[in-house]
């Protein structure tokens, strides 16, 4: 796994990116990435992996149970393309002067 000089993995997907579950009991469900964690290699991707959290009440938090949307591992969740619509491996292209996202089907940059 190739890792940046400070220590982070690069992970090919990143916040507001259109993803779509590809295993697990949520299968089957598109969502946009909340948040990510590269490095841990999850993501939070919103209304999917929602779970119930009973917190005791603290001082003037209120307890009761609460849903918490919990991370996703990367490699359970594949990209969609915003030009071909298909969930797609993603790949870099190199610019002049950056390096940029590449969908594997249909060769569109992000």
């Amino acid at each position: 796994m190739v890792l940046w000089p400070d220590g982070f993995k690069i992970m090919k997907i990143r916040k507001g990116d259109k993803v779509k579950i590809i295993y697990g009991k949520e299968k089957g469900k598109e969502s946009v990435v909340d948040k990510a964690f590269p490095k841990l290699n999850s993501v939070i991707v919103a209304d999917v992996n929602v779970v119930k959290r009973h917190l005791k009440k603290k001082g003037k938090n209120e307890g009761g149970i609460v849903e918490i949307t919990k991370k996703i591992p990367v490699c359970r969740v594949k990209l969609i393309c915003p030009k071909c619509s298909k969930p797609t491996r993603v790949g870099f292209f190199l610019s002049a002067d950056k390096k940029l996202r590449q969908c594997k089907v249909c060769k569109e940059v992000f």
